[in-house]
């Protein structure tokens, strides 16, 4: 990739659009196929990945645009089929490469799986025994998955911890066991299931308990991604709105979503909006990024603002995201699905790091696309002047006719398919 810096994507047509993506990578005509001219996802291999399949189901697949993430260009992947989201990324990472782009980094590869303990006749015992038995089961977990420990990764260490010990119900008292992998670029979920299912009948064992659930958590706080980013504020002007006004309206959104639940979980959906498409056009478990996420975002007992935005004694804007962000470049729909493969090869990434790395800067990207229009216009403008286009499709437009529906629908500030359906009768008398 040369760059991320492609002036007039936006305005090119598909068939531009995919010639221009030509001269950038190095495309089989297979490739172009899958995500131009075939259904890239055919029935037959749909049957092999979820049961009682009976068809596909596509989303658009966008191309965000512009990012410089510790000094490298991305051209990232987005599936999503909400108007502005992919255009309001662009737009943020453009003004983000103008200060130098963003900062990111991402922690340990450290995945959970948790073994559920209950029936114990002594509690604190039971612990000692686990504890003092650490080596052994680690070994054991590394010996039901050796492929994962030639990789350079396994079961690295684990702590347990007594539930409700105090409880009068035997149903709530238990204890869990945390066992902490390495999953190396994959997820990992069924490298943590083997390992933590291995180790139900020697935890039996050690603590005379019943060993119930043995599953990974999805909230994986030691595989935490961060982003940040620095913006003059002569960068922020927007219309009649100074760069100092601008900036100001961010930190006092961001307040507004750090100290009210309503709205903090807006802000955050605003910033999934972002994480997901990227999670979701790379084959990744996107449920498991939002649950970890609005997760991460409770950890201190209140559910509030996901990123954190501020004045520094300069001026500048600074942004900053921080996420438990669990995906992987190997295994499961990345090496299945075609676009998931495809767009793998868009992001030239080589690790799950630099995907995770990828992933949380395109969500505070989206964060303050959405905050600065907020602080500004409104979010509505910008987004129903993209909305316009579907409304004219799904009105019965055509060809040109959809640009000049959706121009008309916003001149008349009436954006809906009943008024739509009107301007397409008269234009095709």
């Amino acid at each position: 990739m040369e760059t991320s810096r492609i002036p007039g994507f936006y305005n090119m047509t598909v068939d531009e659009r995919i010639e221009m993506l030509k001269k950038l990578h190095d495309f089989s005509d297979e490739d172009i196929d899958n995500i131009h001219k075939k259904a890239p996802l055919t029935t037959d291999t749909a049957d092999k990945m979820i049961e009682n399949v009976i068809g596909t189901f596509e989303l658009p697949l966008g191309l965000g645009l512009n990012f410089l993430i510790n000094g490298k260009d991305y051209v990232v992947p987005m599936v999503i089929e909400e108007a502005s989201v992919v255009a309001s990324a662009s737009h943020i990472a453009r003004i983000v490469r103008k200060s130098g782009g963003f900062t990111t980094e991402a922690a340990e590869r450290l995945m959970i799986g948790q073994v559920q303990v209950v029936g114990c006749s002594d509690f604190p015992a039971a612990k000692e025994a686990i504890l003092q038995n650490k080596e052994v089961l680690l070994e054991a977990a590394n010996n039901a998955y050796p492929s994962i420990v030639a990789r350079g990764g396994g079961a690295e260490d684990l702590d347990v911890r007594i539930l409700n010990e105090d409880s009068n119900s035997a149903y709530s008292q238990m204890l869990v066991i945390h066992v902490y992998i390495n999953t190396c670029d994959a997820m990992g979920a069924n490298i943590i299931n083997t390992m933590v299912e291995s180790l139900a009948p020697i935890i039996e064992e050690m603590t005379r308990g019943k060993v119930y659930l043995r599953i990974l958590s999805n909230y994986a706080d030691k595989c935490i991604a961060k982003a940040s980013c620095v913006i003059p504020p002569e960068l922020l002007q927007t219309g009649e709105y100074s760069g100092e006004e601008v900036r100001d309206g961010v930190i006092h959104a961001y307040e507004f979503a750090a100290s009210d639940l309503y709205r903090a979980v807006t802000h955050n959906k605003g910033i999934m909006n972002g994480i997901d498409p990227v999670v979701i056009a790379t084959g990744n478990d996107w449920r498991a990024v939002e649950a970890g996420a609005h997760a991460y975002a409770s950890r201190n007992g209140t559910y509030s603002s996901m990123t954190v935005w501020s004045k520094d004694e300069y001026g500048n804007l600074v942004g900053e995201l921080e996420l438990p962000i669990s995906v992987g470049i190997v295994g499961g729909a990345t090496r299945v699905h075609p676009l998931a493969k495809f767009a793998m090869n868009i992001l030239q990434v080589k690790s799950a790091k630099e995907l995770a790395q990828v992933i949380v800067a395109v969500g505070l990207a989206q964060n303050l696309g959405a905050l600065k229009a907020l602080a500004t216009d409104g979010i509505q403008k910008g987004h129903m002047a993209l909305h316009s286009r579907s409304v004219a499709v799904a009105a019965g437009a055509t060809g040109e006719m959809i640009d000049i529906i959706a121009r008309e629908l916003i001149k008349e500030k009436q954006i809906r398919v009943g008024k739509a359906k009107e301007l397409v009768e008269q234009y095709t008398k």
